[in-house]
């Protein structure tokens, strides 16, 4: 339990104000965090003096301030997922001699973060920046099925919204939530020859504190390595697990 109590109470109100999608009255805030309406406004009045809230007088109503962007643009800038990710996929790669890498959701595609790639290895299409179609790379799938319903339907709503590359993968919104729906089950995706030829992904999917997909890890091997897919999905589940410990996360909610 901590020891400074109004400091965690005033953390939980910040994390709840953006939470929200628009400004909060003091009597709901104070109702929906179990507070006194007399402590909800003495925090409020608090984190008001520092700029991390600010008050619309015309709604009544309580808002993130400019000093809440701040914080949240210096934590962009210290570019802390990739740093956090990087030694694990680092490791991941030594001790897999697969290529690693850490995606996250651009739209409907996935962006490459990093890659870790053993001496050697086959040139693959991935690479830092580069964007692919979330529903045939593991990674993308990994994101996707942790995503609420409504969101997968939104960003697929028919066939035209499906990118195919070599005749494989989901290629119609039904088939594209049975997909999904087994591979949340199994807490891991996997992905042969959908993206390239020759080449097999598994990956699985690393949690913010709010038990939201943040990014996923990835290994890639070439087909016709004597692995099987269990084998390689276990070491990305254990990589993905501690990216979500470090980045404060919870996992997926049932």
């Amino acid at each position: 339990m901590s020891h400074v109590p109004a400091a965690t109470r005033a953390l939980r109100m910040l994390r709840h104000l953006a939470g929200r999608s628009g400004p909060v009255s003091a009597s709901a805030l104070a109702s929906e965090l179990g507070l006194p309406r007399s402590s909800a406004y003495q925090l409020l009045e608090a984190l008001a003096e520092e700029g991390f809230v600010v008050h619309l007088p015309e709604e009544q109503r309580w808002g993130l301030g400019v000093a809440a962007f701040e914080i949240g643009s210096a934590y962009l800038r210290h570019d802390p997922l990739e740093r956090l990710a990087r030694p694990l996929l680092s490791r991941l790669c030594e001790e897999t001699g697969a290529t690693a890498h850490l995606g996250i959701l651009h739209g409907r595609d996935t962006l490459y973060l990093l890659k870790e790639q053993p001496p050697h290895a086959p040139t693959l299409i991935t690479g830092v920046g580069v964007r692919l179609p979330a529903h045939l790379t593991a990674s993308g799938r990994a994101l996707l099925a942790h995503l609420p319903r409504a969101q997968v339907r939104a960003l697929y709503p028919g066939a035209e919204s499906f990118v195919d590359r070599t005749g494989r993968g989901p290629a119609a919104p039904g088939e594209l939530r049975e997909t999904l729906a087994a591979e949340r089950r199994q807490g891991y995706s996997v992905e042969e020859g959908q993206v390239t030829d020759g080449f097999s992904s598994v990956a699985a999917a690393a949690f913010d504190h709010n038990s939201a997909p943040a990014a996923a890890i990835s290994l890639t091997v070439p087909s016709e390595r004597p692995v099987t897919p269990t084998a390689l999905a276990s070491r990305a589940r254990d990589a993905a697990a501690e990216l979500t410990r470090r980045l404060g996360g919870r996992g997926p909610t049932a």
